[in-house]
């Protein structure tokens, strides 16, 4: 096997549920965003590849963590995020606990509970916005705001993509105690529809996600960065849609994701929303200021 680019499944950031690098981040930072996205992408290809088998899964992912950190020069992907890297003086961390994640991807196909899958989302979901965040120079005072966000996009595309993921890879996200909880199991995941058991299931976790979503509600304001707070804030109305939308239909059988039109609108939402927060956020802040200072 050359380059691990060439087991890419053809996924570009635009075919994301959720922005990455849109036109709202400064020019400045999207290329470093991208070089991360096209790195993480070519790793996620990896482990979810339908042919390849573990053991060579796991050695290329290996291949990934080495060109990363200078030992070798084999993959395009990698040496681009080190060199990008390297030119801000950011570290490899956050890239690395992806590759942990897409690791236990290729090793572990059943978690127990919601703590279990929470422990999956902080390699496989948390770094994401962690790097962002330092891209921006951002505090870490906002991760535990990112770590929320995160940790819930990562399980509503498990919860759009329960049928597929089991069907295809044998992997289940949804945690063993909630189907057992239910009166269901795994199995049920492979029928044309959700069962009621399932559904009642699978509807307990997405309103567990949108309390999860709540906690994040104040991170766009939390951002320094205007641009990436505004981003930010487009995530938070996109994913609080897509909760709901988990709470009321059955992603075996019927659409869980969102068309361009709704896209379109909540975006425009989120940029309005998030503006008018940070507004209020000054006005605050100034407000609260003693006189004369």
């Amino acid at each position: 096997m050359n380059d691990a680019g060439a087991l890419r499944s053809g996924k570009g950031h635009r075919d994301e549920n959720f922005p990455v690098a849109s036109w709202l981040i400064h020019p400045r930072h999207r290329a470093l965003i991208l070089a991360f996205y096209n790195f993480v992408r070519t790793a996620d290809d990896i482990a979810d590849h339908a042919t390849l088998p573990p053991p060579e899964k796991l050695r290329l992912l290996d291949r990934l963590d080495a060109g990363l950190t200078g030992a070798n020069d084999d993959d395009a992907a990698a040496v681009r995020l080190r060199a990008a890297l390297a030119e801000r003086a950011l570290s490899p961390k956050h890239a690395q606990d992806l590759l942990a994640a897409f690791k236990l991807d290729v090793t572990k196909l059943r978690y127990r509970d919601w703590d279990d899958l929470i422990s999956y989302c902080s390699l496989s979901a948390m770094p994401v916005g962690r790097f962002v965040c330092d891209v921006h120079g951002e505090s870490r005072a906002v991760w535990p705001a990112n770590d929320a966000l995160c940790a819930a996009l990562q399980i509503i595309n498990h919860l759009q993509d329960c049928k597929s993921d089991y069907r295809n890879l044998n992997r289940v996200y949804i945690p063993q105690d909630a189907l057992a909880a239910s009166g269901t199991s795994v199995e049920a995941l492979g029928e044309p529809h959700a069962s009621p058991a399932l559904l009642d299931c699978l509807y307990k976790l997405a309103d567990r996600t949108e309390r999860l979503l709540s906690e994040s509600d104040v991170f766009a304001v939390l951002i320094n960065d205007r641009r990436l707070g505004l981003e930010v804030a487009v995530i938070n109305a996109l994913a609080h849609r897509l909760t709901h939308i988990l709470m009321a239909r059955d992603p075996l059988s019927e659409r869980v994701h969102l068309g361009a039109p709704a896209i379109a609108g909540l975006t425009l939402i989120g940029i309005l929303g998030g503006a008018l927060r940070r507004v209020g956020r000054r006005l605050s802040a100034a407000s609260q200021k003693p006189r004369g200072a």
